[in-house]
């Protein structure tokens, strides 16, 4: 199966996000943001394969050069918003499919800009990224910033319907966001496919999540890209242990719900039952998390122990003769290590788990370029490009 993911966020002002910054960052270009006379270059990216801003089909025969241009655009959408806390643009980023060729992959995104720009009357800025020589060669993917007015020949106009709010939405007759944004995930999932088919490759996405499938698994882990950065630089990443450690208590803890259900099927058939230890008590959720997470941060703690005490061969003696002093003594070696075992496990930070059991996902760390608490946030806005590995 080919890879699937959609994520929707707004850029707030009151974040301290530009429009303008957000284009120029995307299209890799050079604009200046009138509003705060700030320069926004980032004229030497080379990962930018395609920019393009789409208009509403309709306007095709009217004048629109003030939207096509992209410095021209988004200074009129800063210009239209007053409030310091407004949304002054929203983004659609989309996977595209590997298994695509590249001109391919741009086609794609330019029907779907061109879908979303006729469905809500807006502008859609278009820029496709290619994967950078650092992260996934699977990364490729595609910005889609939409204006969040309605454009025409005499300007930008009244809120877009995407960006109505639920009793605006409910006088209208409008389906709710959340239904809204099902509807664009199932859409961008059905264009993808019909692409894969012509193309004659029989990889397919889904849009849905593993449940709504029936997929019996843990969706896998979603390291973000700042921490997926710092191990490949060959440094401990604290975000992205935690992030494993709580994938593999999930884990633990599914296996536990699927050994508690096959239990009383056991029960009926004694013969096949195995022996239980006298005295022992069912262990709850919150137990099998814990022990998974310790479990974990212990094994990491013991991997770099034992490539130290590999040079003095008395230490390691000792530490044959009495595991639980040595695994002290290498949590002391590791401060991060140490600090993590000592915290409840309901303290320990937490990552999405899935781009595609949600249609609001958004990422991004604390203490790095991204947060990882934002990293789990449904609409988040970022100033930065979400290029993250997959």
């Amino acid at each position: 199966m080919a890879i699937y993911r959609l994520q929707i966020e707004p850029i707030l002002r009151g974040e301290g996000h530009s429009s303008v910054g957000a284009a120029a960052y995307r299209a890799g270009e050079r604009i200046r943001d009138d509003r705060t006379n700030e320069v926004h270059n980032h004229s030497r990216r080379k990962d930018v394969v395609h920019s393009e801003i789409m208009l509403p089909s309709e306007l095709a025969k009217e004048n629109m050069d003030w939207a096509r241009n992209r410095a021209s655009l988004w200074n009129s959408v800063e210009s239209a918003e007053s409030r310091k806390n407004a949304r002054v643009a929203r983004e659609i980023q989309v996977n595209l499919p590997h298994e695509l060729p590249a001109e391919r992959r741009v086609a794609l995104a330019r029907a779907f800009s061109q879908e979303v720009s006729d469905h809500y009357k807006v502008a859609v800025d278009l820029a496709v990224h290619e994967p950078r020589p650092s992260g996934d060669p699977r990364n490729h993917h595609a910005h889609l910033l939409m204006t969040t007015r309605e454009v025409s020949p005499a300007g930008l106009g009244a809120k877009a319907g995407l960006e109505l709010s639920i009793h605006e939405r409910a006088k209208l007759g409008l389906p709710s966001s959340s239904q809204e944004f099902t509807a664009i995930r199932e859409r961008w999932a059905t264009i993808t496919n019909e692409a894969l088919a012509e193309a004659n490759i029989a990889a397919r996405v889904d849009h849905r999540s593993l449940a709504e499938q029936g997929i019996d698994r843990e969706p896998k882990p979603h390291i973000p890209f700042a921490a997926y950065k710092i191990e490949r630089a060959g440094k401990h990443s604290e975000v992205a242990e935690s992030i494993r450690a709580d994938y593999n208590a999930r884990v633990q803890a599914r296996q536990e719900r699927q050994a508690q259900a096959a239990a009383p099927q056991q029960q009926a058939s004694p013969q096949h039952a195995p022996a239980q230890p006298q005295g022992s008590t069912p262990k709850s959720l919150e137990d099998v998390r814990r022990e998974a997470r310790e479990n974990w941060l212990r094994m990491r703690a013991q991997q770099p122990a034992a490539s130290a005490d590999a040079s003095n061969v008395s230490s390691s003696r000792d530490a044959e003769r009495q595991p639980q002093a040595a695994l002290n003594q290498s949590a002391a070696r590791q401060p991060h290590v140490a600090a993590a075992l000592a915290q409840p496990a309901a303290q320990l930070p937490h990552a999405a788990a899935d781009a595609a059991d949600s249609t609001n996902t958004a990422r991004s760390l604390a203490s790095q370029p991204h947060s990882a608490a934002k990293t789990a946030t449904s609409h988040t806005t970022r100033s930065h490009d979400n290029d993250q590995t997959l």
